[in-house]
């Protein structure tokens, strides 16, 4: 997140393509570079990922779900285990 001069709040996020652009509207959906995982804001596992330090310089962020498949990545276990489950199926 950063601020331009006083003025609305600049997000960065990842793209249908998955390079990083910049938005005014923040993303829904939280996810791991290395892992390709995505998954909830308030995710559990992420959640205590980042309290132990570790996730935090991998996390990235998508404006929806479907902007995060089309990237290439996941569904989470954990906080989506109904995407999950699809996504297995489809594996």
């Amino acid at each position: 997140m950063e601020n331009k001069s006083n003025s609305k709040l600049i997000w960065k996020l990842v793209g249908l393509n998955g390079k990083i652009y910049l938005s005014e509207i923040p993303g829904t959906i939280g996810g791991n570079k290395l892992t390709r995982i995505y998954g909830m804001l308030d995710c559990q596992v992420a959640v205590r990922a980042i309290e132990r330090g570790g996730y935090v310089n991998n996390r990235i962020f998508f404006l929806d779900e479907k902007t995060a498949i089309a990237a290439g990545y996941r569904p989470c276990a954990a906080c989506m285990p109904e995407q999950y489950a699809i996504w297995k199926q489809k594996s």
